[in-house]
């Protein structure tokens, strides 16, 4: 009788030895709740060299439970392979440290139990199970189903809490924990506040005697309302470590899986006071984190600022620097006030989620990788999950990591010499997903790499010249001495069907999928060019990058030939001056034409030279109106990766700027400001000189103190700062020794952002600054050079303009 098949999404995986082997715990989202799937019996497995076996018998015979078998596979040096199986994980790792003192290598011993019993069967994100569910006390068990790979057509029905704590200053009491709960999909249906105090609550608040109870009672809340995800600002970091240290000091457990187990913490190596965390049955994604996987650009990622852009409202107690002290206070004198501040907090993470659709973006992200939901970066773990059960089957096993390898640093994408100057009419030509085409169309892989050279052996060398082959049939030529094989490879056809799945989420509109694909597509060139890969060989990377300069520079011909001029171009990027008299709808046109003309001709030239058909897509992507291409500050030559200009959008005009100051969050808020107006003025023929005059004027009456605060990220301890200290880390310092003073914890413990402004007396602390500002300063280093940087084109300055003399010291 066939067993009833069941379809669920991944949410946690676990493995765990046992005197009978391998105990693979998965907690899925199924169709009718959470479902406990518990695989037992499995074996580890790793791999070695058939000719190294003899040696290696006596260490590996010694080990309960260990089996061999010969297999049809090789490693990457034609090596055949044995395959080992031991009873435990552990036994497998004691093999290891044995045979490496023996210099004798296992291959693919560092794969995850679980994590191979997954990628073996092309597991992402959704599966299905077969066999018969059982009821348990809050979800269903299965006990040896059997696991399918399914496509996932739907985003599960996710039930989500949004959680908040609030705490004295050192975080060394907890006032309450609110929590706003609901179907990701839908508005929330709860929101409640658990809170230390005494008499009659306020609304959707309860009253706890003390900390015991009030870690208890959170505790049973998770069990009775079984959310899925828990989602929050700096949730793992903060509350949920907080939570777990007070529990920890009052001796009781904090046990919110979902069969009731505990966290999982997991410290970090390079950072002792960051952890990660496995809570099973439930996943657990911090708003920042996952905003940046989706690539998310903010100024500040503190919750007050993310939710202002976005939202366009923020926390319910907006000063920084007072808002410990006023959480104290409010848990003394108005709890009601309070409740209400812990609860929107809860309220703009949940908003922002929903704006954001980052739990769509997760879920389909976790269906590209094949990674947990709440892991971050991995982008190597991904690769080895897509690659290694493909690889496997082509016949191989995977090579082990090598140590200080060759060719680190592969070249970076090509950046034209740009041509300064003020333009109208520039079109900018994207070559789509460049590096993912390249790999797709020149067959860059691994696998093809190693078949490649078996068929035709080449040293590698340094050359960076395209490697020479006189008949193309078979092979692709690289670069360094890579050659790769056109029937065997795995890596282009993965970007095939991936680039497929793009193009119908695109059209389809499913953002989140899209993205999803995109961030994967573009990690593939950056983890083969990663010494932390095991597949890394310099002639990989840069047979993507050093292709890349060829398209680019050859396309460049192309444009020319048609008798426009190329005045800058930036790895996928080229920059075409036109006509400047022309019309806007003409200048488009020309647009339109070169694109379907390079990739006519890209489609001839590399059918007609090497044999292979072109997926490089060039696309007439932008159409400055008005364009700058400054340049080098204080020289004529040309800058790279800064510039401005105007596009026209659904018949408005929108300014750009790439890698000048308005865009950079170390200028002031007067400084972008101030450019932003400047060029829209010069861009537009309007008079600048007068508002170039009056900003300095106003600037010197402190007119514009507000937007002159300085803002800059420690890129260390600010112990470390002690020789030739910036001004960022001196206002940190003084900062610090006054928060010292006042009994205030420290603020920059973990580094962090400092905002400062730039007082006569150097530089001080925003929020405690007393000296007066140093206007002259901010003249001379923020206004002047940001107009000169445009007014050089015009053979005007802003010392003539303003009648001053500055920068001459």
């Amino acid at each position: 009788m066939t067993q009833p098949t069941h379809n669920a999404f991944l949410l946690t995986r676990q493995w765990r030895d046992t005197a009978h082997g391998l105990e693979l715990t998965l907690w899925l989202k199924g169709e009718q709740g959470p479902v406990r799937a518990k695989i037992g019996g499995e074996k580890a497995v790793c791999f070695i060299n058939t000719g190294s076996l003899p040696q290696a018998l006596p260490q590996l015979s010694s080990l309960p439970g260990f089996q061999s078998r010969p297999l049809q596979l090789l490693s990457f040096e034609g090596q055949a392979i044995t395959g080992c199986y031991f009873q435990q994980q552990r036994n497998l790792y004691r093999a290891r440290d044995l045979l490496r003192k023996q210099q004798i290598e296992l291959y693919e011993a560092d794969i995850q139990p679980s994590d191979r019993f997954l990628m073996e069967r092309f597991v992402l994100g959704a599966l299905s199970l077969q066999g018969t569910l059982v009821d348990q006390e809050g979800f269903q068990a299965i006990q040896q189903p059997r696991v399918r790979a399914r496509q996932l057509e739907k985003i599960p029905r996710f039930r989500v809490a949004s959680i908040d704590i609030e705490t004295d200053l050192r975080a060394e009491q907890l006032y309450s924990i609110a929590m706003v709960s609901g179907n990701h999909d839908q508005s929330p249906t709860e929101r409640e506040v658990l809170m230390i105090g005494e008499g009659t609550p306020p609304p959707h608040t309860r009253f706890m005697r003390d900390e015991r109870e009030l870690i208890q009672v959170f505790c049973d809340w998770c069990h009775d309302r079984d959310p899925d995800l828990l989602i929050g600002w700096n949730l793992i970091n903060f509350d949920l470590r907080v939570l777990q240290k007070r529990a920890d000091a009052l001796a009781i457990p904090f046990c919110i899986g979902r069969d009731g187990s505990a966290l999982e913490w997991r410290q970090s190596r390079d950072n002792p006071d960051h952890f990660s965390l496995l809570l099973p049955g439930r996943v657990v994604l911090d708003g920042i984190d996952t905003l940046k996987s989706a690539t998310w650009h903010f100024e500040s990622f503190a919750l007050d600022a993310v939710a202002r852009e976005l939202l366009e409202r923020g926390k319910l107690i907006e000063h920084n620097d007072q808002r410990g002290e006023e959480i104290g206070r409010l848990f003394m004198e108005d709890k009601a006030a309070l409740s209400a501040y812990n609860l929107e907090d809860c309220q703009l993470v949940w908003e922002i989620f929903a704006k954001t659709e980052l739990i769509e973006f997760a879920t389909r992200r976790a269906c590209m990788t094949g990674l947990a939901m709440d892991r971050f970066g991995g982008s190597v773990a991904a690769f080895d999950h897509n690659y290694l059960p493909r690889l496997h089957r082509a016949g191989y096993i995977a090579p082990n990591l090598t140590q200080n390898p060759r060719g680190v640093g592969s070249p970076g994408g090509y950046v034209m010499d740009s041509a300064p100057g003020l333009y109208r009419n520039v079109l900018v030509l994207d070559f789509k997903s460049l590096y993912p085409s390249i790999i797709r169309t020149f067959m860059v892989d691994p696998l093809g790499l190693i078949a490649g050279l078996k068929a035709d052996p080449r040293p590698a060398n340094d050359s960076q010249h395209e490697t020479d082959l006189l008949e193309h049939s078979t092979l692709v030529p690289g670069f360094n001495g890579a050659l790769f094989s056109k029937e065997q490879s795995i890596l282009p056809g993965l970007i095939e069907q991936l680039w497929l799945l793009r193009d119908n989420a695109k059209r389809a509109k499913n953002q989140p999928l899209s993205q999803a694909i995109k961030i994967l597509m573009n990690s593939f060139y950056g983890v083969l060019g990663t010494p932390g890969c095991r597949f890394f060989d310099y002639r990989l990377p840069s047979s993507i990058t050093l292709r890349g300069h060829q398209i680019l520079t050859r396309s460049k011909h192309f444009i020319e030939q048609q008798g426009h001029r190329v005045i800058y171009g930036d790895t996928d990027s080229v920059f075409v001056l036109v006509e400047q008299a022309l019309a806007a709808a003409d200048a488009r046109a020309i647009g339109e034409e070169l694109a379907r003309g390079l990739n006519q001709w890209w489609l001839e030239r590399l059918q007609q030279e090497y044999g292979i058909k072109s997926h490089l897509e060039i696309e007439f992507e932008t159409h400055f109106t008005h364009f700058l291409m400054p340049t080098i500050r204080g020289s004529e030559q040309g800058s790279k990766k800064r510039y401005a200009g105007i596009i026209e959008q659904e018949g408005k005009e929108r300014l750009i700027f790439k890698g000048l100051e308005t865009v950079r969050s170390d200028w002031t808020a007067l400084a972008r400001r101030f450019q932003r107006s400047l060029y829209w003025k010069i861009f537009h023929g309007e008079d600048y000189r007068e508002f170039i005059q009056q900003t300095v004027a106003d600037t010197l009456e402190g007119k514009h103190d507000g937007e002159l605060v300085y803002r800059k990220r420690l890129r260390r301890p600010l112990s470390e700062y002690s020789r030739n200290i910036p001004p960022h880390a001196q206002a940190a310092l003084r900062e610090e020794e006054i928060r010292r003073v006042r009994n205030l914890p420290p603020a920059y413990q973990r580094g962090g952002w400092v905002e400062y402004l730039m007082t006569v007396k150097g530089a001080e602390p925003a929020r405690y600054a007393e000296s007066a500002l140093d206007y002259e300063r901010y003249i001379e280093r923020q206004l002047e050079p940001i107009a000169d940087g445009i007014l050089h084109f015009l053979g005007d300055s802003f010392a003539e303009i303003t009648g001053r003399q500055m920068g001459l010291f």
